[in-house]
């Protein structure tokens, strides 16, 4: 055991005297020592119910023979911290994340890990924390929050985010913005649409390094917890089986995962952590090779925002394995792959079913033929830029149109509410990126502002920032190189035309390369603007979003 490091020998005694000041007993110390990393807190929606979590995991292992000595993780709140400059520190918890994790693990020896995470950037930095560590782990999440109800309709964040712009608009008076206020949110749980914390979930279950039902068994139910016990006995037989993350996590799990996104139309955040994670595995993932899987992976699923339906309809239809078999049927993804039940990906799938044909489509019948991300190049970014294509209006999936630029997210907004933004425009958005951001922040309020005035089918949004996974609408980020290293979005003036295809992977700014050119040599790149702390040291060491934002 690892954990023998700190408490087998005489010589150990002082650190045994130390668990002991824990009180746990002498048959407590020689098991299996777990650590349980709880991102539990009272601020984040998602991460209030993480305390019952924990103790279920807890309960499943010693049920299994081991001790659990829980742990914590951060956790920001993507949804307070929106549109405002706590977004800036965002992303850049995933570091964080990884980083106390691994320092905290290893400091203390832990035999095997269970992680408890939920929201945005705790699930993918729990994964780059499980790769880099390769201990025994398994993950149970929080779960999603159920659907609120406005009209009899079903709603979700995303929907409230619309509603500011529609009162903004006055499509709504202040009673019915009240209304959304007070009903779209009705639970615990991570928001109830398919954005980036429950795109996260469903792909550890797809991974293979959390059980059946960890991305779409809502938050209040019962089965949740029944769910977190089996992951703390399920933990217990990793360790005793020597199956570790980078075992589950091979380069056909990776390409499983990006498969299983375009089939369920994930979050664009997924282009940044999937890579991310990866890397942590000693892998590389292509984004051109995202293109190609996308063009043989059929879109089956329309979850909020792209669609009227929610994640406590895709638990009732069958859930990811659903999903899942559907794919296996069709020969795309490679089901030989270990998991975390120490069964292959093939083996769980055996007893599952598509039980509504309506939330998950069948292959013959998709929403499309080709998966719900896509990945433009052009001169305008030729490293990449992702959008959610399952989100877009057909109208919109071919757009030419002028640009109006914005140096900062708050000057989009204010120029939105302003109407300065017109019907055809390409809106840019830029010093947003990593660095320049710095922080990469997500930008659901102007994407939500447009659909809530009924722009969303009329105007296109590009960012070397990022949006939500509540982002509908053709909404273009992660535009590499950013600004501020010299990408050409920082050269872009207002009135330039823009051309976008999304059927085929383009993107490009309508100007010569002599126009180009003279505005390189007159133009200097913009300093970023200025920031200290953390911020500061996480500017100087982040990579471009292509790469998966990581830090060298």
């Amino acid at each position: 055991m690892k954990s023998d490091e700190m408490k087998k020998g005489f010589d150990k005694a002082p650190q045994r005297s130390l668990l002991h000041a824990l009180g746990l007993t002498q048959e407590e110390i020689d098991r299996p020592i777990v650590g349980i990393v709880s991102s539990y807190n009272e601020i984040v929606p998602g991460h209030m119910n993480l305390d019952k979590i924990t103790e279920a995991v807890k309960m499943g292992v010693s049920m299994a023979g081991g001790t659990p000595i829980v742990f914590p993780a951060i956790a920001v709140c993507d949804g307070i911290a929106m549109g405002h400059n706590g977004m800036r520190y965002s992303l850049v918890t995933r570091d964080l994340i990884a980083d106390s994790t691994e320092a905290m693990a290893l400091a203390h020896a832990f035999d095997a890990l269970v992680m408890v995470p939920n929201c945005d950037k705790n699930v993918p930095g729990l994964l780059m924390a499980a790769a880099r560590l390769n201990l025994p782990t398994i993950f149970v999440s929080g779960g999603p929050m159920l659907a609120g109800r406005i009209d009899r309709h079903k709603t979700s964040l995303s929907s409230m985010f619309e509603a500011v712009g529609a009162y903004k608009a006055g499509k709504i008076d202040e009673a019915k913005l009240d209304e959304f206020e007070k009903n779209t949110c009705p639970s615990c749980g991570s928001c109830s649409g398919m954005y980036t914390a429950n795109s996260h979930n469903c792909l550890s279950e797809v991974l293979g390094m959390a059980l059946k039902g960890n991305g779409t068994v809502p938050a209040v139910y019962s089965k949740r917890i029944e769910l977190a016990k089996h992951a703390g006995m399920q933990v217990m037989e990793l360790f005793r089986q020597d199956i570790r993350p980078r075992d589950i996590m091979t380069e056909a799990a990776f390409r499983n995962a990006l498969t299983a996104d375009m089939a369920l139309g994930c979050s664009t955040n997924s282009m940044l952590h999937l890579p991310a994670i990866a890397h942590e595995c000693g892998i590389d993932i292509d984004l051109d090779e995202v293109n190609n899987i996308s063009e043989h992976t059929p879109n089956l699923c329309h979850l909020a925002p792209a669609g009227p339906t929610y994640m406590e309809d895709l638990d009732e239809a069958g859930g990811v394995y659903a999903v899942l078999k559907e794919l296996e049927e069709a020969g795309l993804i490679d089901t030989s792959v270990m998991t975390v039940t120490g069964k292959t990906l093939h083996e769980n799938l055996a007893d599952a079913k598509n039980l509504d044909p309506e939330i998950i489509r069948p292959l013959d019948n998709p929403y499309t033929k080709t998966g719900g991300l896509a990945v433009l190049k052009g001169n305008l970014a030729p490293d990449g830029c992702v959008v959610k294509r399952s989100a877009v209006a057909p109208e919109m999936l071919v757009h030419t149109g002028p640009a109006n630029v914005f140096e900062s997210e708050e000057e989009c907004i204010a120029g939105i509410f302003g109407g300065k933004v017109k019907s055809g425009d390409v809106v840019v958005i830029r010093n947003e990126g990593p660095a320049g951001g710095p922080g990469m922040r997500e930008m659901l309020s102007p994407t939500s502002a447009i659909a809530g005035m009924g722009l969303d089918k009329e105007v296109a949004l590009i960012t070397d920032g990022r949006f939500s996974g509540a982002t509908r609408g053709a909404s273009i980020g992660h535009i590499s190189p950013e600004a501020c290293k010299g990408g050409l979005i920082g050269y872009v003036q207002n009135g330039d035309m823009i051309s976008i295809n999304i059927p085929e992977y383009s993107i490009s700014l309508l100007v010569d390369e002599q126009e180009i050119e003279r505005r390189k040599k007159e133009m200097p790149v913009r300093e970023p603007r200025p920031v200290d702390g953390y911020l500061k040291r996480y500017r100087k060491a982040v990579s471009g979003a292509d790469k998966g934002a990581v830090l060298s």
